[in-house]
């Protein structure tokens, strides 16, 4: 079976810079203190919905955001905020979202702030050695958050935080050991590296594409390089064969599929596919005898996690690049 995803036609994409003063307007940051991958498309895009700065001179109400304590004490020195936003075209990805998080970080840089992800819950990391943002493009590298809460008594519901701003349903495992969370983000982390790699290469070659079909089975195979002596080893040991893994859809809504739901249902003519807004990862039976991740055997029954491995860093997912139209400069 095959499940159809929606395409939008512009996404939005959206950073908030908390700092205790911007000792500075916000145009003599942006474009021109952006890092070097990025200024040209940020020259380019300035301005326009591409990227748009907002300077306000209150500070920002933070919501459901996992903060360190050292974080929470600069955040309540904070008494201003810039918002961040970029607003275009799917075909843009990775590159819009890339300048608009490089554009945060210039501004945090200089008022000595945070870069708060709104869609992840948390930070982006500033230090010393990471100033700008990375050239290369890998969900690992903070575009990801998990969610993770109780799921009566099947154990917990780990949930992605971040896809939907890729125009991807967010992923969701059922079941999880409630003191093994890592190996569960670790799979789903291995599962959406799967789903951005094709769905990148996808909106590269079909850029005015608004239908997506994926598979509904799909084969994660080990993706990390060798790793070095010390380190614990990730979810796919060498020699391990890869896992397969069935996504369903499992919004609750008229128009949506509920779990296990064909996605080809009646809907009204002319409405196209509804729009998938998550979709429930579930390990096949046999894949169970992984060293670091036991699944329970029997389909339908709870997912269960009992490793706590520490999730890997995962490899870079090259920048596509577009044709040359107002988002030509995102891929410079």
């Amino acid at each position: 079976m095959r499940i159809a995803l929606a395409l939008p036609r512009t996404l939005r994409c959206l950073f908030v810079v908390a700092v205790p003063r911007l000792p500075c307007p916000v145009e003599s940051v942006v474009p021109w203190r952006v890092g070097p991958p990025y200024r040209r498309a940020a020259t380019s895009a300035f301005g326009t919905p591409w990227l748009s700065v907002t300077h306000h001179r209150v500070p920002w109400t933070p919501g459901d955001l996992a903060l360190t304590d050292d974080e929470r004490r600069l955040l309540r020195r904070t008494r201003q905020h810039v918002v961040v936003t970029s607003t275009a075209a799917p075909r843009t990805l990775p590159a819009s979202a890339q300048v608009a998080r490089a554009a945060a970080r210039a501004l945090a840089h200089t008022g000595g702030g945070l870069v708060i992800d709104p869609l992840t819950g948390t930070t982006v990391p500033l230090c010393g050695h990471c100033p700008d943002e990375p050239s290369g493009f890998r969900p690992a590298d903070d575009w990801l958050g998990w969610d993770v809460r109780p799921a009566s008594a099947q154990g917990l519901r780990v949930t992605s935080r971040g896809l939907r701003r890729f125009a991807l349903p967010e992923i969701t495992l059922d079941g999880g050991a409630c003191s093994h969370t890592l190996c569960a983000t670790s799979l789903l982390g291995a599962v959406a590296d799967r789903l951005l790699g094709g769905h990148l290469a996808f909106l590269t070659a079909h850029p005015h594409a608004t239908t997506r079909l994926i598979d509904d089975h799909l084969q994660i195979a080990p993706v990390d390089p060798p790793r070095p002596p010390g380190l614990p080893p990730s979810p796919f040991p060498d020699g391990t064969a890869s896992l397969r893994i069935r996504l369903t859809p499992c919004d609750e809504h008229p128009l949506l599929p509920s779990p296990g739901a064909r996605v080809r249902r009646s809907l009204p003519a002319g409405a196209g596919p509804a729009r998938i807004t998550r979709l429930r990862v579930d390990p096949l039976p046999g894949t169970g005898q992984v060293t670091c991740l036991k699944v329970g055997p029997a389909a339908g029954s709870p997912t269960r996690l009992t490793s706590d491995r520490r999730p890997s860093r995962r490899p870079a997912i090259p920048v596509a690049h577009h044709p040359r139209d107002p988002s030509q400069a995102w891929a410079a």
